[in-house]
């Protein structure tokens, strides 16, 4: 990938920000929603042409997707068909166009909103934050692998009866890999979802967050559940045989 299809922005102020993607070909319209939404405590990713905003709403989990219908690569719609094959994150269809047959199309193709330019960026906002909120409904509150439960909005964890006591870092790197139980999640994958950032290969922080992890939900406890693939990265699952990749 060349430079622009490599801007992205993790500008991610806190845990429960809004993770939110624009895809958008106007410079100006990008960078005034990107500084305007950050400034609001959003994590804000762009990508100016629709090959790569595909490319990032397949790859990536966000809240909400702004996307523009008129992009360069390929338009919005064929965007929009592909994320919906795979994915139903919210996404807000933003454009020039104000025929009512492009807004019904888009609706068509599995948008949840629609909104003309030029707009009210606090109208974009208080839609974003309505359909994240809706969103977020819809999410699982209770996670459950074996005897391991985890609630996510009290933020406590249990292997049967008895409380895990868990950092917030901890807390967070089980909930991201329950949520993706029986999943391989590569250490890079793991440093973005957790710390969202991007560590060099040489650090060894996802390892250790994995060891002090597997100490409190897995040592004390069977069955295992916390899993080590060599060369591959990590899965949380319940397996018939135990005892296999367990080591750092």
């Amino acid at each position: 990938m060349d430079d622009e299809r490599r801007l992205i922005q993790h500008k991610r102020s806190n845990a429960n920000a809004m993770k939110i993607l624009i895809v958008e070909d106007e410079l100006r319209t990008a960078d005034y929603l990107s500084k305007g939404l950050t400034e609001q405590g959003c994590a804000v990713d762009m990508a100016h042409n629709g090959i790569d905003g595909q490319h990032l709403a397949l790859t990536h989990d966000y809240d909400v997707i702004v996307l523009d219908v008129m992009l360069p690569g390929q338009d919005g719609f064929a965007v929009l068909r592909e994320l919906r094959a795979v994915k139903q994150t919210p996404v807000i269809m933003l454009t020039a166009r104000d025929r009512v047959e492009d807004r019904i199309k888009g609706l068509h193709e599995g948008a949840d909103d629609y909104l003309i330019k030029p707009f009210s960026f606090l109208e974009l906002l208080a839609r974003l934050q309505a359909l994240n909120r809706r969103g977020r409904k819809q999410e699982p509150m209770q996670l459950r692998i074996a005897d391991l439960q985890i609630d996510l909005l009290a933020r406590k964890a249990f292997r049967g009866s008895t409380r895990i006591d868990l950092t917030a870092k901890e807390f967070a790197l089980l909930a991201v890999l329950a949520r993706r139980q029986g999943e391989i999640l590569s250490k890079t994958a793991i440093a973005e979802l957790v710390w969202d950032m991007n560590f060099d290969s040489n650090t060894n922080v996802v390892e250790v967050a994995i060891k002090r992890l597997r100490d409190k939900i897995d040592v004390p406890f069977a069955p295992k559940l916390l899993h080590t693939i060599r060369g591959m990265g990590y899965v949380m699952e319940l397996r018939d045989m135990q005892g296999e990749g367990q080591g750092l």
